[in-house]
């Protein structure tokens, strides 16, 4: 890609700031087409901020989003939170990614799901309440990934099916008895995974077979011999295999 400014014109070195940087070697100068800040490629910046990590405080106000995105990683971190509200979310992005977890509490209602999304793996999971209802689901997956157990049941009942199932996975009893009855089978199958074996018959009767089939791995015999005569032949199969009953079962 040849050498052009952010605006679609040409690299013009005569109005950059550090045109004497040019005449030091390559390394410790910039280099057009190369190392330079005025380029509207995202690599040069970076290589020139690399090079010249000192200079990135004073370019946090770019007009350029790149340029500010590529300087706020080297800039100073007292300087950051002014970027917490910049225009764009590629800048934002990496002021999430350097500030102190204490200070993300701020962002947590950025606009943009991707910033959002870096605050969540970010801040300390103790202060993750406030995520909770975010809109992305994608967000209120690592929430539930990483919310203390002694508020993850307020999350037991999240519109989305993805973040129930991680909440079943981590729910301990009795709380995980709140997912029993879900309306989707791979939310029940979680807590069939979870569930102590003396209350798997409370499964056994699923009418998805992924959830009985789980049961049929680890329950007591008197339950077993209800599911060896089960609609579905691999739920059968398991449930004689474990009794030992060695029946020939048919896969059909």
């Amino acid at each position: 890609m040849p050498p052009m400014d952010w605006t679609g014109g040409p690299v013009d070195c005569s109005a950059c700031a550090y045109a004497d940087l040019r005449a030091r070697d390559g390394g410790r100068g910039c280099e057009p087409g190369h190392a330079c800040m005025q380029d509207a490629y995202a690599r040069r910046i970076d290589r020139f901020f690399r090079w010249h990590p000192e200079l990135s405080d004073d370019q946090l106000d770019h007009p350029y989003f790149e340029v500010r995105a590529i300087a706020a990683r080297h800039a100073s971190v007292f300087r950051l939170p002014g970027l917490m509200n910049d225009p764009d979310e590629t800048v934002r992005m990496q002021v999430v990614l350097r500030l102190a977890p204490a200070q993300l509490e701020r962002m947590v209602h950025d606009p943009h799901r991707e910033v959002r999304l870096r605050v969540a793996q970010r801040m300390a999971p103790d202060r993750l309440a406030a995520m909770r209802q975010d809109s992305d689901y994608g967000v209120r997956e690592i929430v539930a990934q990483r919310l203390p157990l002694a508020l993850l049941t307020t999350m037991a009942n999240d519109p989305e099916r993805t973040v129930r199932e991680i909440v079943a996975r981590r729910l301990k009893m009795p709380a995980l008895m709140l997912l029993l009855r879900d309306p989707e089978p791979e939310v029940r199958r979680a807590v069939a995974e979870s569930l102590p074996d003396a209350l798997l018959d409370r499964l056994a009767d699923d009418s998805d077979w992924r959830v009985r089939w789980e049961v049929a791995q680890r329950a007591a015999p008197a339950v077993l011999r209800g599911l060896v005569d089960d609609e579905d032949s691999e739920v059968r199969a398991l449930a004689r295999s474990r009794l030992g009953e060695g029946r020939e079962v048919d896969r059909g």
